[in-house]
């Protein structure tokens, strides 16, 4: 299982993830959100980020041109989508820049979640919402995997509430992709290193 800690927005956050290493750091990219950065922000923190730690940039119904060009420039590695965005942007942004697409899904009961499941995304991000730090209803994923025999035919990432004390519980219930952790490891809301460091292993222990 990978970990993701997203809403990286200050030169420091960047030196913690160059030290913890997480999978994947992510930026939020649509403005009006806490923890947004513009597009020079990003490509000013994406160059003192290690070379080896992939981003993820955020959008909320934000325009295909600007998550295109990012993804072309390299700013970002993949887009993960949080919106009510559509099937249709999902395959122009796959077949215009041929990188990962993440589609995030409020996970509010089993149908909803079926619905996305042969997306042409790479991957689902289940979630309770757009940043709420909460669990959804973990319930609601039993069922669906209950309904696919076990596993799912697509891999996701599981959001919304995640800490270093639930990771192992997530792993032995469903084992995501990966997990995405945000403001479970901040401190006054900016992110703290030895949270992260915590948080990391207990993935990388698994």
């Amino acid at each position: 299982m990978k970990i993701k800690i997203c809403g990286l927005r200050r030169k420091e956050d960047i030196a913690y993830a160059n030290e913890v290493r997480p999978d994947f750091v992510g930026f939020i990219l649509t403005e009006g959100f806490r923890r947004s950065i513009t597009d020079d922000e990003a490509r000013k923190l994406r160059s003192e980020l290690d070379v080896g730690i992939p981003v993820v940039g955020v959008f909320v119904n934000d325009s295909e041109e600007r998550i295109a060009t990012l993804l072309e420039e390299g700013v970002i590695d993949a887009a993960q989508l949080h919106g009510t965005e559509d099937e249709e942007t999902i395959v122009y942004l796959k077949a215009r820049t041929g990188k990962p697409v993440i589609k995030a899904v409020k996970a509010e009961n089993r149908f909803v979640v079926e619905a996305w499941l042969d997306s042409a995304a790479d991957y689902l991000l289940l979630d309770s919402g757009t940043g709420s730090g909460k669990t959804f209803n973990w319930n609601v994923l039993d069922e669906v995997m209950e309904a696919y025999g076990g596993e799912l035919p697509k891999q996701f990432f599981l959001a919304g509430g995640i800490h270093a004390g639930n990771v192992e519980e997530a792993h032995k219930r469903w084992r995501p992709y990966a997990v995405d952790l945000s403001s479970s490891v901040e401190t006054d809301g900016a992110k703290d290193l030895g949270k992260m460091h915590e948080a990391v292993e207990a993935v990388r222990s698994l």
